[in-house]
């Protein structure tokens, strides 16, 4: 079982997220599940 932010959850924590600047091809919740992936997978 993957564990994944829906986009219910970001909503609200996207307050503390820093603003999407200059040319970022991934969202904020796209790194964050990536973050997730990463720590339980390795």
């Amino acid at each position: 079982m993957m564990i994944e932010i829906t986009e219910t959850q970001y909503q609200q924590i996207e307050h503390c997220m820093p603003c999407r600047r200059g040319n970022v091809s991934h969202s904020n919740i796209q790194a964050l599940n990536a973050i997730l992936y990463i720590n339980e997978y390795g």
